[in-house]
C-alpha cells in the first residue's frame, strides 16, 4: 500500500440530491453523480455498477470521469434486469436464466476493460435460498462453481472478486463467509479469481476481518476492500470506524503486511438519512489516513509484536491503544 487510492460508492452522490441540483426532478445522472464525487478531496477513484452505471461508450464515460480528475477502478455486477434473477443468478433452475445471468457479466468484464479498468466485482445476493427443501444444495453448489469459472475463463487478464454475505437479498447465501468462499475458490481453480472484503458482511458474518484477510491471503488473495461500518446485525453501511476502530486498525495492518495494493473503497451509505456524500466521504478518507498513521507507528514498536508473539492482550491493547490516543501523562 504505497499511495493509497481511494474510490467509493457512486450512488451515495445522490444524497441530498434536491440540494445538488435544485428543481430537477428524477434522480441524477451518472455524470452529475461522478461530477459531485469529483468535489471530494483525496478522492482518486470511483467504482461502477454493472448495467446501471455502463453505457453503450465506456471508453467515452472513462474519458469524461478523467476530465473530472478521477480514475475507474473496476465495476461490480448487479443482477436487476429479469425478475427471474431473484430466484438465482448463476444458481437459477433454468438453464436459460443462468446463461443470461453469465452472458451478463461477461458484457460486465469486456465493459470494464474497454474503460481501462481490470476488475470486475461480483457479489452473488441472489445466489441462495429461503426454505428448508427448496433446494438441491449440491446441484446448487455446482452451477455456481460453473457459471464463477466461465466468467473467469472470458478474460484471464481481468481480477475478478467474489464480495461474500451471509444474506439478503436471500435468506441464506451460498458465499456467506470468508472459508466457504475459499472453498469455492478452490474448486474452481482460476488464477484471477480472488475476495472483496467487505467490513459490515464480515462482521455480520461473526468474523474477525483481520483473521478473514490472513485467512484470504493464505489461500488466495484480497483484490478489494470494502470499508464501512455496522452494529453486526445487518449491512448498516455507516462511516468508518463509527464503532468497530480497533477491527478496523487491526485490517489496515493486516491487509498491508500482506501486500495489498489496491483502493480502500468505502461502501457507505450516506443517502439512508441524507448526509451529505461529498463531507461524508472526505471524513472517512481522513479518517482511514489517521489510521494508516497509526499502522505505521504500530509496525515501528517492537513492544507490539513482541506482546503478540506471546499472545498477551493485556500489552497489546495498552500499547495500541497509547498509539491511538497518546500516552498517560
Amino acid at each position: 500500500m504505497s499511495e493509497t487510492r481511494f474510490a467509493t460508492r457512486l450512488n451515495s452522490f445522490a444524497s441530498g440530491a434536491h440540494l445538488a441540483w435544485p428543481g430537477q426532478s428524477g434522480k441524477p445522472s451518472v455524470l452529475q453523480m461522478a461530477e459531485r464525487a469529483a468535489r471530494v478531496q483525496g478522492l482518486t477513484d470511483l467504482d461502477l455498477n454493472y448495467p446501471d452505471h455502463v453505457n453503450d461508450n465506456p471508453a467515452e464515460l472513462a474519458r469524461k470521469f478523467g476530465d473530472f480528475g478521477l480514475s475507474i477502478n473496476g465495476f461490480a455486477m448487479r443482477y436487476y434486469t429479469n425478475p427471474d434473477f431473484k430466484l438465482g443468478a448463476f444458481t437459477h433452475p433454468e438453464e436459460a436464466v443462468r446463461r443470461e445471468a453469465i452472458n451478463l457479466t461477461k458484457k460486465g468484464i469486456d465493459a470494464a476493460r474497454e474503460a481501462g479498468a481490470n476488475l470486475m466485482t461480483i457479489w452473488l445476493g441472489q445466489d441462495g435460498f429461503d426454505y428448508a427443501f427448496q433446494a438441491d444444495y449440491a446441484r446448487l453448489w455446482q452451477h455456481e462453481i460453473d457459471g464463477i469459472r466461465e466468467v473467469c475463463q472470458h478474460d484471464p487478464g481481468c481480477l475478478i472478486s467474489i464480495e461474500y454475505k451471509p444474506n439478503e437479498p436471500r435468506s441464506y447465501s451460498l458465499l456467506p463467509d470468508a472459508a466457504t468462499t475459499l472453498l469455492a475458490i478452490k474448486e474452481v481453480g482460476a488464477g484471477n479469481l480472488g475476495v472483496t472484503l467487505d467490513f459490515a458482511h464480515v462482521l455480520y458474518a461473526d468474523e474477525q476481518p483481520a483473521f478473514a484477510a490472513a485467512l484470504i491471503a493464505r489461500h488466495s488473495r484480497v483484490l478489494g476492500v470494502h470499508l464501512n461500518d455496522g452494529y453486526a446485525k445487518r449491512d448498516d453501511g455507516l462511516m468508518v470506524g463509527a464503532v468497530h476502530s480497533l477491527q478496523t486498525i487491526e485490517l489496515l495492518r493486516q491487509i498491508r503486511r500482506d501486500g495489498y495494493d489496491g483502493a480502500i473503497y468505502f461502501d457507505t451509505f450516506p443517502d439512508l438519512t441524507g448526509l451529505d456524500p461529498v463531507r461524508e466521504c472526505e471524513v472517512n478518507i481522513k479518517t482511514v489516513r489517521r489510521m494508516l498513521r497509526v499502522v505505521d507507528r504500530l509496525e515501528q514498536d517492537n513492544r507490539l509484536s513482541s506482546a503478540i508473539d506471546r499472545q498477551d492482550a493485556l500489552s497489546t491493547l495498552a500499547i495500541v491503544q497509547e498509539l491511538m490516543l497518546g500516552a498517560d501523562h
